[in-house]
C-alpha cells in the first residue's frame, strides 16, 4: 500500500490519508477485508501525529469504507463503497490537471514530462 503525504499542502493531512485510502477501496487496490495498519503504526511510518490517521479512520468508518472490529484491527469493509467510471475518471483528471499544472509552471518540454510521468509510474507499479 502505498499512501504519501504532503504536509506543504493547502489540503490537510488527514483528508489526503481518507482520499487516498477512500481511492485504493473504490478501485479495488485494496480488496474487501485487506487489513490496515494500527493507527500507531501509519502514523508513525507517515511521520504524522496518531491524530491524525484516527480522525482519518473515524471518517472512512463513518463512510463506510472501512470497518474497526477492536482487537480484529482495521480493515476495508467488504462491501464498500465502488468508485464508479465517472470517479475514476474524474480522479484522474484531477491528477491530470496537478501534473500539467507543474509542467507549466517549470516550463518543462513534454517530452521531459512524459519520461518523468513513465519512471514514476515504473518507480510506483515496483514498490506495490
Amino acid at each position: 500500500m502505498i499512501l504519501r503525504v504532503d504536509p506543504e499542502s493547502a489540503v490537510p493531512v488527514y483528508e489526503q490519508l481518507r482520499s487516498q485510502l477512500a481511492t485504493m477501496a473504490g478501485s479495488g487496490a485494496l480488496p474487501e477485508r485487506a487489513p490496515l495498519p494500527t493507527i500507531r503504526q501509519l502514523a508513525a511510518d507517515l511521520g504524522i501525529a496518531k491524530g491524525t490517521v484516527s480522525k482519518a479512520y473515524d471518517a472512512l468508518v463513518r463512510e463506510g469504507v472501512i470497518v474497526s472490529d477492536g482487537r480484529r484491527g482495521t480493515s476495508i469493509a467488504p462491501q464498500r463503497p465502488p468508485l464508479g467510471a465517472r470517479e475514476r475518471e474524474r480522479k484522474l483528471a484531477e491528477a491530470a490537471e496537478q501534473f500539467a499544472i507543474a509542467i507549466v509552471q517549470l516550463d518543462a518540454p513534454i517530452d521531459d514530462a512524459r519520461r518523468a510521468l513513465d519512471a514514476s509510474l515504473d518507480r510506483v507499479a515496483r514498490s506495490r
